[in-house]
């Protein structure tokens, strides 16, 4: 995310030519390793730890690196359905979430078009997906945490549990005023 908004990242067309890759990861690296050793008295990898293994990944996937947002276009053109799925929730958004305790994108349904490159005129219909309880990863403000034994029980029967962490997640009672919010910030048209 850093790398994208200093505008020094490395974007997957940018694997695809050798010069053009050799050239923006030799700046990358330099910029990282005056940070690295400003910082924390650190070297990061070097361009020859990365190049080829980068650049071989590049050639390998070149043939599925195409204009997603013209194929987009061309189903919308031709009336065809397209279904975007996301990730996260409203209250993990950047801008529109319990900041600081947020991601670090926008997970609400309005970054899809930005995400896919259409228009967001094609967008006809955003459901927004909720449990009959919420669940939260890590720190931040939860109004309706359980703390008791219904919170447990929940947690237990709900498998609310990290993924990758297997950390417990907190969980509470149903919070209309976050699905509230959710539903104006991110135009929700349904629930399922």
């Amino acid at each position: 995310y850093v790398d994208k908004v200093q505008r020094i990242g490395i974007r997957m067309a940018d694997l695809l030519e050798k010069e053009t890759f050799e050239r923006l990861l030799k700046s990358n690296i330099e910029y990282k390793q005056a940070y690295f050793k400003g910082m924390f008295n650190e070297t990061c990898p070097s361009f020859d730890d990365i190049f080829e293994e980068y650049y071989a990944a590049g050639q390998r996937l070149k043939e599925f690196v195409t204009d997603t947002s013209k194929i987009l276009d061309d189903a919308f053109v031709a009336d065809e359905k397209v279904l975007f799925e996301g990730a996260q929730g409203v209250m993990l958004d950047i801008d529109h979430g319990t900041y600081p305790f947020v991601t670090s994108s926008n997970p609400i349904a309005g970054n899809v078009t930005v995400g896919t490159g259409v228009g967001p005129t094609f967008v006809s219909k955003v459901i927004g997906v909720c449990k009959a309880y919420t669940s939260r990863v890590g720190d931040g403000p939860f109004p309706t945490e359980l703390f008791d034994e219904d919170g447990h029980h929940i947690r237990e029967v709900g498998r609310e549990y990290g993924t990758t962490t297997g950390r417990p997640r907190r969980v509470g009672w149903f919070d209309s005023v976050v699905l509230r919010h959710s539903r104006r910030v991110s135009g929700i048209t349904d629930l399922s």
